[in-house]
């Protein structure tokens, strides 16, 4: 099989980082600012950033409405951090004018884990990835509600709070709280063109 064309929307965040890994990886990498830049992919991932600066840039750019139509339509998706809220249909403690693209049954809580200051690092285990996977979060999501149709793939656990969700996956569209991007461990973008592939 040929190698799957995936792109990075690339209006702010983690952009580079993503494209180093899917090149890695084998996939064809490419940014995406523009509508026509959506064409002919086989998948796309939201980066890590700023959830409400990259939505912003997405009408300036005018890719926000054919982005929530591709999604709709069945694009494969993978949200990192500002991602996965990106990817929420719902979103907790957000900016008064918070939106998002949809495509993900959840409802996440925005900069849940607090502040840059408690960004934090640990191991956590990922349904359907072999081994411990070193997980970078920074003012990171968690998921309070996750739809029927979508499964938990990963939780850790928060002292003082409890297990939360921090993996899931829909069918063919799969976020994560933390930044697999920033370790230079491979296993969760594999994962993600694995969906690629079978979609």
């Amino acid at each position: 099989m040929s190698a799957p064309t995936v792109g990075v929307l690339a209006l702010q965040g983690d952009v580079r980082e993503h494209l180093v890994a899917l090149n890695e990886c084998g996939a064809e990498a490419r940014p995406v600012r523009r509508p026509a830049e959506l064409d002919h992919l086989d998948g796309i991932i939201l980066p890590g950033g700023e959830s409400t600066t990259i939505d912003k840039l997405a009408a300036v750019f005018g890719i926000r409405d054919p982005l929530i139509a591709a999604l709709r339509g069945g694009l494969p998706a993978y949200g990192s951090c500002a991602g996965m809220i990106l990817l929420a249909d719902e979103v907790l403690d957000g900016t008064a004018d918070q939106r998002t693209f949809g495509g993900l049954d959840i409802t996440v809580r925005r900069n849940a884990f607090g502040r840059q200051v408690d960004s934090f690092e640990t191991d956590v285990d990922l349904r359907g990835i072999p081994g411990r996977l070193h997980a970078v979060f920074i003012r990171a999501p968690w998921v309070e509600r996750a739809g029927e149709a979508v499964e938990v793939v990963g939780q850790v656990s928060v002292p003082g709070v409890g297990t939360k969700v921090i993996a899931v996956r829909q069918g063919p569209v799969l976020a994560t709280s933390f930044h697999p991007e920033m370790t230079g461990d491979l296993r969760v973008h594999r994962y993600f063109l694995e969906l690629v592939r079978a979609t």
